[in-house]
Parts: structure tokens; sequence; C-alpha cells
């Protein structure tokens, strides 16, 4: 036995040493070597033959089944095993015989050239020592694979032997297929195959299965809460982690209240599972422990109505089975997983399939790989692992039986069938198991006729009944609103929010008090965020409270040793849970339980707008600096050169090449300046207008532009004639001016609020900026502290931003402004006393909230009113750019271009078609009455001598004398008259007399005298062509017209 244990420490040094020392410990002190065994010297003779028969080997298939003294069951297992080999497939054997022989004597299977190995028969409860003695058996007679079947469900000494066996068969790389009961909920990583070993194979349904069917019941009925109830039975872990995974799979649709662990040392006190809210309870444990702690459960009252048991077949065992002594402690009308461990269904059932699990196997094994499924291992030496092992536990893995794989990837059934039970009283007094339906792995559950516990007709509600907590604020807006109650009824309405308490001393006299409370406090109505979120948790989780204030209003601070406000109200359980603006912080959570963060916020700073005065420089704020650059250089300069240079270059223009003029008017380029100036500002004052006409087309878009300009900066020029708004545009408390309060003068006033998060975070991180608050540390409340900074008496405020973004926003002036960027990042959480019952299921119904989009929605509902603060933070008006007025400069660049074509037009007209037409009046006849036709292309043919029409004024009597001495035309209006000043003027030529004519266009005043002075010009340049023409006429006919007097006289009276 030594020399054994040597080598297969030698082999595997992690796991062997603590097995072998286990099986030490249960030697007797003069036991001898199995190796001295004399069943094993009989058998070792025959190693090296290994019963070859005809040349090919025997393939060697181990069985394993419970021990037995009657002969007659012997033999039954016997002919089971011999008739589950005859029934396989005949090609299926032929297959594998072809490589090996597969025979059995059905009379003797003891033979040693018989396949089977059946000379072991494990007893229930063998010591260490038999069971290393029964595998070193299979090992010497190299059996391929080990069949174990075991009906017993101890799940005490006996697991402990059939893991032992079960581990060290897989350390050998021996497959195992079993069916045991007791050790189909051992810990998967037991079986698990890794590197050195290999895993089992169970046909037995699993744990897995029947939790399956728990969560089928726990549909059935909507029982989506429940709690979990184990001992410390092999597989515990395993089960309750299957339930959580089983859990998520469901999409969370159920919930785990709770999960319990009750021990022996303990007593199996179920105190934990009264005071929980957990009212459908799992069980998985032993019988005898079940006994136990249902014992207690019902002295617990945990056997009522209200609560229902579900268990496990390690708890059900055999229904058959008298259950003595278990109707007092187990619960009438509790529910059973159970399956048959009855050994005659095993051997009948579960044989014939693990022999053909076997063969099938085998025959892919041998199909596939060129491998062999015998060995030559033994248990005295150091070759302890079967090389080819793996790669057949893999193929048995593998096998399909009728289309459909028989195991799962783990190595558990795939294919289960289960019974569900219900224990019921019997006539006799006692209980039973009664079965009440199935399920399979297929079809599912089907359940009916069940009694419930104390023989109810409906099935437990499978939640907690209402409970009543206690729930402390302090009020804070948005979170918590206080408001009075209905001044008629006394009651919180619909919107005013629902009841709270406040201490009596904070309200004024008169209150109506709270009916069932005392004389301390009074009733208000509470609203809000927190108030909403309430409401929600009391619909969802069917409950009773009392909203109370909490006595000592602070939000909670580390002081003297000790907590206060709402923390001492946490730390000393005098309540349930606090419902606030309660922020989270790694100090608080040492002292009490918070629940995931329902809202984000940080510490932020609130400063207020004041009124200024107006910029010296508004008026030019319509305007941006490049704009005015480009009106000022550009425009006025472009427009007034273009007016000026098409001026000048007109053939019709002022004569400014010639000094003096001989219109006696000087257009001069300062003369532009100021009319493009007048025209700009609309001015009303006296300018000169140009001549040409393209001179005059320019300054008419000049104008056009001059509109534009004035209506965009008219319009905008308002809205920087107002006072501005100032404020301290502060980037957060890291700022200089908040950091380092005294680096300017005066230096800022500002605070937070005593014995809050802001207030620690400021004391511990940035002492400086904490000891300058403290001096203007006076308000209590955040509204008291807002209303300072909108009177001035403090500059800013440092709060939570959450609370002062909702403040700024409800602000009627809209003059409060959140300034900075926020820090000191935490949440505000729902706070329990710490191991609160109450925490986990209001954590979960937290995170459902945030997943499902809730909270969300009462945040946007909460915390955005009418004032934007982010809107604040612009300016009402801004500086125009060129981009938004661009369109009047591209007009003035769009005339410019059309003066120039203008002027182009103007030259080829006055160089080459104004001599044609001034040819073809010399050319032709006595002119006709002149057209309108006629008179245009006349002012066009002598141009040089027309007078443009203008607006501007000359004096009245010079008009009316001018047209008096054109005698001619008796149209005017004018008065007339000759003063004996003006004979000269009259003995003059009539072309000297309308070249000096005291009539001037610059005189005229009104538009009636120009328009006059226009017709008059044409109608006299008419009558010389005609008086030409006689000339021409009378010197045809011979007559002499050289003295001309009587000519000169009609000239002059024309």
């Amino acid at each position: 036995m030594q020399y054994r244990v040597n080598a297969m420490r030698t082999r595997y040094p992690d796991f062997w040493l603590p097995l072998c020392l286990l099986v030490l410990d249960f030697l007797p002190a003069n036991s001898i070597q199995l190796s001295q065994n004399p069943r094993w010297t009989e058998k070792s003779g025959l190693v090296p033959a290994r019963g070859v028969s005809g040349g090919k080997p025997l393939l060697k298939l181990g069985i394993i089944l419970p021990q037995t003294q009657w002969l007659m069951k012997r033999r039954s297992y016997l002919n089971i095993i011999s008739n589950s080999l005859e029934d396989l497939d005949r090609n299926l054997k032929e297959s594998i015989n072809q490589r090996y022989n597969f025979v059995s004597k059905i009379l003797d299977l003891e033979d040693e050239h018989d396949s089977i190995n059946f000379d072991g028969i494990v007893a229930v409860s063998p010591p260490p020592s038999d069971v290393l003695d029964l595998l070193c058996s299979q090992v010497t007679k190299t059996s391929s694979a080990i069949i174990y079947l075991t009906d017993t469900e101890k799940y005490g000494r006996s697991t402990a032997s059939s893991q032992y066996f079960l581990q060290l068969a897989g350390y050998l790389g021996i497959p195992v297929i079993a069916w045991n009961a007791d050790n189909s909920g051992l810990e998967r990583r037991t079986f698990h195959s890794t590197q050195q070993s290999i895993g089992m194979l169970q046909l037995a349904p699993s744990i897995d299965h029947q939790i399956s069917a728990m969560f089928s019941i726990l549909e059935r009925y909507n029982w989506y809460q429940f709690g979990i109830v184990t001992s410390e039975i092999a597989g515990h872990q395993d089960f309750v982690q299957k339930v959580r995974e089983k859990t998520l799979s469901k999409k969370d649709r159920f919930i785990i209240q709770d999960v319990f662990k009750l021990t022996e040392s303990k007593t199996y006190d179920v105190s934990e599972i009264v005071s929980s809210e957990v009212r459908i309870i799992l069980l998985y444990c032993t019988q005898g422990e079940a006994k136990l702690i249902l014992a207690n459960g019902a002295k617990a009252g945990l056997n009522t109505s209200n609560y229902l048991w579900i268990v496990t077949q390690s708890v059900v065992g055999d229904p058959s089975e008298k259950m003595m002594g278990l109707g007092e402690s187990f619960q009438i009308g509790m529910l059973g997983i159970h399956f048959t461990p009855n050994l005659e269904t095993i051997l009948k059932d579960i044989m014939p399939q693990a022999v053909r699990v076997f063969a099938e196997g085998a025959h892919s094994f041998l199909n596939k790989t060129k491998g062999k499924l015998n060995y030559d291992l033994s248990c005295d030496s150091n070759n302890t692992n079967w090389e080819w092992g793996k790669d057949f536990f893999r193929f048995l893995l593998n096998v399909t039986i009728n289309g459909k794989s028989v195991f799962n990837p783990d190595g558990t059934a795939r294919k289960s069938n289960l019974k569900i039970v219900n224990l019921r009283p019997t006539a006799t007094g006692g209980v039973s198991w009664e079965e009440v339906g199935s399920w399979n792995t297929e079809s599912g559950l089907d359940i009916k006729d069940i009694v419930w516990p104390d023989n109810s007709h409906v099935p437990p509600q499978g939640v907690p009944e209402k409970f009543s907590i206690k729930i402390t604020f302090l009020e804070e807006a948005p979170f918590i609103i206080i408001s009075d109650p209905d001044p008629v009824t006394g009651r919180c309405s619909m919107d005013r929010g629902v009841s709270c308490s406040i201490p009596n001393e904070e309200s004024i006299a008169g209150e109506v008090h709270e009916e069932g409370t005392n004389s301390t406090s009074v009733m208000k109505c509470c609203s809000g965020l927190c108030v909403d979120l309430l409401r929600k948790f009391e619909d969802d989780l069917g409950f009773s409270y009392v909203l109370v204030r909490a006595d000592d209003p602070k939000w909670g601070t580390f002081e003297g040793g000790k907590w206060n406000g709402l923390m001492d109200a946490l730390v000393n359980k005098k309540t349930d849970m606090v419902l606030s603006a309660l922020k989270i912080s790694s100090e608080r959570e040492r002292d009490v339980d918070f629940t995931v963060p329902y809202l984000e916020s940080g510490i932020a700073i609130v400063v207020a707008k004041r009124t200024g005065i107006i910029s010296p420089t508004a008026f030019l704020e319509p305007f941006d600096t490049s704009s005015w650059m480009l009106v000022s250089l550009v425009a006025i300069q472009a427009a007034a050169l273009s007016i000026f240079l098409f001026e000048w270059f007109s053939p019709a223009g002022h004569a400014m090449k010639e000094s003096p003029s001989p219109h006696e008017h000087k257009f001069s380029l300062f003369r532009t300046y100021w009319l493009v100036w007048a025209v700009l500002f609309q001015a009303s004052v006296q300018v000169d207008c140009p001549r040409g006409l393209t001179a005059r087309f320019m300054s008419s878009i000049w104008a056009l532009f001059a509109v534009v300009f004035l209506a965009i900066y008219t319009a905008n020029l308002a809205a920087f004639m107002i006072p501005r708004k100032e404020y301290h545009d502060l980037s957060g408390i890291e700022d200089t001016k908040i950091s380092n309060p005294y680096s300017q003068e005066p230096p800022l006033q500002f605070t937070t609020i005593p014995y809050s998060h802001s207030h620690v975070t400021l004391q511990k991180y940035h002492p400086e900026v904490f000891q300058h608050s403290k001096k203007f540390q006076q308000f209590n409340t955040s509204v008291a502290a807002i209303k300072a900074v909108k009177e001035g008496s403090l500059d800013a405020f440092i709060y939570d931003g959450t609370v002062l973004s909702y403040l700024v926003s409800k602000d009627d002036e809209c003059r409060l402004l959140q300034v900075g960027s926020w820090s000191a990042m935490t949440g505000y959480g729902l706070a329990f006393p710490q191991n609160s019952k109450f925490k986990t299921m209001f954590n979960e119904m937290l995170l459902e909230y945030r997943e499902n989009g809730d909270l969300e929605r009462l945040g946007r509902y909460w915390l955005h009113g009418v004032c934007k603060p982010n809107m604040q933070e612009k300016r009402a008006s801004e500086p125009l750019s060129i981009d938004q007025f661009l369109s009047a400069f591209l007009l003035l660049i769009l005339g410019t271009i059309c003066s120039l074509f203008l002027l182009i037009c103007e030259h080829i007209y006055v160089r080459y078609i104004r001599k044609a037409v001034t040819s073809t009046q010399k050319k032709g006849s006595f002119p006709k009455k002149p057209s309108c036709f006629s008179a245009l292309k006349k002012s066009f043919s002598q141009s040089a001598d027309s007078l443009m029409v203008r607006s501007c004024s000359i004096p009245e009597s010079l008009a009316c004398e001018w047209e008096a001495d054109t005698s001619l035309y008796q149209t005017s209006s004018c008065r007339l008259y000759i003063s004996q000043d003006s004979s000269d003027y009259r003995l003059s030529s009539p072309q000297d007399r309308i070249q000096n004519s005291p009539i001037k266009t610059k005189n005229c005043r009104t538009d009636f005298c120009v328009a006059k002075f226009g017709t008059l010009k044409t109608e006299l340049e008419v009558a010389q062509a005609q008086i030409r023409a006689l000339e021409h006429q009378l010197v045809d006919h011979g007559i002499d017209i050289s003295c001309g007097k009587e000519i000169s006289e009609k000239e002059t009276v024309l």
C-alpha cells in the first residue's frame, strides 16, 4: 500500500497526497498491503494473457453494482447484464469484434474470457481501502470503461465513497458511466475534465434538471420572487450558482430575494428566514437535515399558508418508504422534485442504456482512431494513466442514440423525466408524498390537484404581505418639496404630494396635526422627485410607509467621533431608510449601506447677473471690427473714387479739366466724398450732383447700398443700446478667484451649506476655500443662500449641481446663472442601516427602473424648468459678421461693373455715333416739328453744349427774365420783364445770348423750373436750325443777307 501511495504521489503530487492520507486514516493499524490480497494474487496470473482468444484481445467492460447477500438478487444482476449485451445491435457487435472479442457468458460473468468484469460489488458505505481495492481490481482486469450504478441516497459517507471512487477513476483515465442519485448534485469541479483527469458521464437526472423543474413550477404560479436555503450538502454551491444562472437566462423576470446557508454548528437556525421577505423557498439538503430545518421553521411560523417549500430529490428520497417522524416537521402542501432511485427500475431501464452507450462509443472510437481499448496499467507501478482514456471518453460523450445525443457537454444526461410530488396527510394521521404531475426536458411541466399549505384553496401569493417602513428625509428641491395641506380638507391632494411629518418646532403655531401622531410633529405635504420615486416603489413592492423629517436637520457629517443629522438616524437605526438628496461618499459608505445611484451630480457654482452701464462703443457693436473696416476703408473709398472717375471721364460730365469751368461749376473729389457720406447717412444737406450718366448710375447704386446698410445697422443697434448683464464668469472651484480668493481686491464672497457633502468636500480637499467660505456660512438652506446671491450679499454659492440647476431653471427673473464645470462627481442613493433586509429589493427595483427608462423620465420631468440656464450664457445679440450682410457688398460691386460698362458705351457713342447723327441733320431739308425722339438725338449729338436736368435751385426772377427774353415761346408761366441793365444781353447774338443767359440750371429751385428750362432750350435749338435753313434758302434765291440787321432783330426776338 505504501508503495502504491508513493507511486501515485510521484504521478499526481497535488491530488494524491490528501486522498491517500484519507485512505490511510480509514485503514486499521494492522492492515496489510492491498497488493498482497489473495484475490489480486490469483488474478495477477491472468494479466499476461488478458483473456486473449483467437489472437484478438477481449474488450473489457467493468460493472459495479450495490452489494447484496442474496443469491437470487445476484443472479438477477447477471441476467440483466447478459441480456443487455445480447440486446445490442448485431451489426454493432460485429463491427467491434473485427478488432476485439466482445462476448459474454450468460451464466458465469467471472470467467476470465468474458468481456464483463463483475467480481466487485460496492457496499453501501465502504471504507476507502475497499474503494481503492475495487478500482485497482478493475484496472488489473483492463476495463475500458466502468458502469457504476447505485441506489443509495444517504448523501453522507456513501457520497464521499462514491466521489472518491469517481475521482480516482478520472485520474486513471478510465471513463465511468454512472447512475448515482446522491452524486448527481456534487460540485462540477469534482468531475470536470482537466489535463490530468477525465470527467464522468451521469445518466441520473442532474441537479440542473431539478432546478429547471422548480423554475417551471415558479413560472406556472407566477412566483417570481423566492429565496434559496441550503445546508453544507455536497454540491450546494453548484445548486446556488445554477439557480443564479437560470434566473439570468429568464431575462431577470425572477428575483432571488436571499440565500441562506444553514449549518449544524448553528443548529439550523431559521431566524434570518423569518425576518426576511422570502415566501417561496427552494430547499436543497439531505432528508435528515431537512427534518431539523423544517422543524425549526414550523416553530417560527414558516409552515403557514403564506409560505411554500419546494424541495429537491435529496429531501424527498423514496416516497414508498414510510416517513417516520417527518409529519410533525414537514409542511403539509410542500412540493418536491422526484425521480425513482429503485434498484430494479435502474437495472431494467438504465443498464441496457449504459451498455449501449459503451458499445456505441467503442464502435466510433475503433472506426475513427487507431487507438487501443486495452492497456497495461497497475496500481503498483508509476504508469497509472491510460493514454487513450481521454479520447475514448470524448467518443462516449458524443454518443447518439436514435439520432439524439445522450449527454450534454458537461457529461450530464440530456434527457430526463422527473415527477412532481405533493406532501399530503394520510387517513392514519401521517403524511406521504403523492405524485401530482411530471416534468421532462421535451414537454415541460404537467401538474394538477395540489393540496396547498393549511388546506388553502389557492396557492400562496409568493410575495410578502404589506410591510411598513419608516422613511426619513430632509427637504431639498427638487427632491423633497414641502407645502401646506389643503386648507379645506386638511389633507394632501394629488398635486400636493403625500403626507409627511415634520418636527413641531419647525412649523408655525396653529398647524393641523397629522392623525395618529403625537403633538411633537405636524402634518405637511411632500412632493418632488424622491416622492414620485417612492410612489413607484410602493406600487411595485407593496408596502406602507411613514415619511418623517429628520429631527436634526443636517445632511450628516462625522464630528466629535459620531455622526449627526440623517447619518445619525441611520447608524443608530432610528429609521429604516433615508430617501432624500443624500450623496454617496466613501466616509458614509463605511457605516451605512447605499443602493446604486439613482441620479448623478457634482459640486457647482451659481452667481447672479447684475445690470451694468451701456458701453461707450455700443453704437459700433452692431458690426464687428472687420465689417466696419470693410465699410470705411473699402466700400466708401471705392464708391467715392468710382463716382469721381466716372464723372471725370464722362463726356457729359462737368468740365473739371478746365479752370475755370465754363459753366461756373466745380465738381471735385472732395465734393464726391461729401456726396457719398451724405447719401450713406441720409443727411439732409446741400450736395453737388454729377452730370454724367455713368456717375449718376453709380450714385444710385451707392444710395441703394446705403439703404440696405442703414436698415441692418438700425435694426441691430437697439439690441446693443441697452444695459448689459454682468456676472462673475468662474470656471469652477479651481478658478483662481475661488481657489485663491485673496488674489483680487476685494475678494469674492461665497459659501456653502454647513454639514452637507459640499461642506465636507471643501473642508477635505480645498482647505483654503473652506476657510474663506466659513466667514459667510450663515445660511442653512439653499433657498436662503440663493436669495442672498440675488440680493448681492453673496457673490457666489457653491452647492450640489443638480439642486442649483433646478433653482436656476425656476428663477422667475432669470437672473441666476450656473457657471463653470462640475467637480467631485458622485451620485444620490437610497441609504439603509447596515445589513438591512430592505436594501436588496430596493436596489433591484432601481436597476430595473434604470433599464426601462423610468429614472430618466423622472429626471426630465423635475430637472427642466422654464428658464434655460444654458441659453443665458449667450449674449442677447451678437455682432454681425460680413457673411450676414454680404449681399449689400455684392450689390455695390455689381453696380460698379455696370457703371464701367455704361462709361464704355458712352465713349463709343460720343466718338463714333454722334457725328453720324449730326451729319444727317445738316444734309436734311427744313426740319419738321421736333419730336421726342429727335430731341433725344439732339441732346446726345450736342451733349457738350447741353445742360443736364437736375434738382438744383435758381432765383425765380432770373428764370422768368430769361424766359421773357426768349419771347418766341409764349408758354411760360413766368412774368416777363426786361430791366435796363439787360440791354447788352439783348444786343448780343442769339448764340451768345444762350451761352451767356442769366438763367443757369444751378439757380433752379423747383422741379418746374428745371423742366421748363429744358423745354425752352430744346425749342430754342430747333428755332436756330430753322433760321439757318431760311438763310440758306434766301442765299439760294439771290437775296443778300450780309447787312443782317433785320435778321439780327429777328434773332434777338427769337
